[in-house]
């Protein structure tokens, strides 16, 4: 009885921990660590085409880049930086994963206009970047723009702080970078030096 009470008491948590109120600012997120595995997810390719987080990964070490979203013109420029260093990542053994709280139209949209050749998926709910701790409440003169943008799906007004996780085969966290200074983001340069520091550890 006492252990059913406590593996009642832990589901619990989880629950409340999952509905959790959303931080007001991106200074105040609690992202997953290093070490830690990523939560599984259902993510929405441009494509309209359904898949789970773990699927994806298991195909090959990843790259998770979560930006805010296609209207912003920091995160083009990022998408860009890493479009320009995407077959050196791929040499080195990784693939590239985009993930934003745009609908799978906005989504074709950035892809043609940033002519990327990597995967870009829609989180239009918040669940992954809720899981993954970086979601915050954005201010609310974004909210209108924010729902429309994600085909209706997010209510919350949510945006996830830029961010990018290095994560293997089983979704464990090897490197990560996150900045709440929305302008400031990882280089491609850094990211190969990162990756290229993996490759001759193994």
């Amino acid at each position: 009885m006492k252990k059913t009470g406590l593996l009642i008491f832990a589901a619990l948590l989880a629950v409340s921990a999952t509905f959790a109120q959303l931080p007001d600012k991106a200074e105040d997120i609690s992202p997953l660590l290093y070490g830690e595995k990523i939560p599984n997810a259902d993510l929405v390719e441009a494509d309209g085409s359904s898949h789970q987080l773990y699927s994806l990964i298991q195909e090959k070490p990843s790259v998770l880049l979560f930006y805010r979203g296609g209207w912003c013109p920091y995160c083009n420029r990022h998408l860009a930086e890493i479009r320009d260093v995407e077959q050196q990542v791929e040499e080195l053994g990784y693939q590239i994963l985009a993930v934003s709280p745009d609908s799978p139209e906005n989504l074709k949209v950035t892809d043609k206009d940033q002519q990327l050749n990597y995967r870009l998926f829609s989180d239009a709910n918040g669940e992954l970047c809720k899981k993954a701790g970086i979601a915050f409440k954005a201010p609310d003169k974004y909210g209108s723009m924010l729902k429309e943008k994600s085909g209706g799906q997010n209510d919350e007004g949510l945006l996830p702080v830029p961010a990018v996780f290095v994560v293997d085969h089983d979704g464990v966290i090897l490197f990560e970078y996150i900045n709440p200074d929305y302008s400031t983001r990882l280089s491609g340069g850094l990211l190969l030096a990162v990756l290229n520091q993996f490759s001759s550890e193994n």
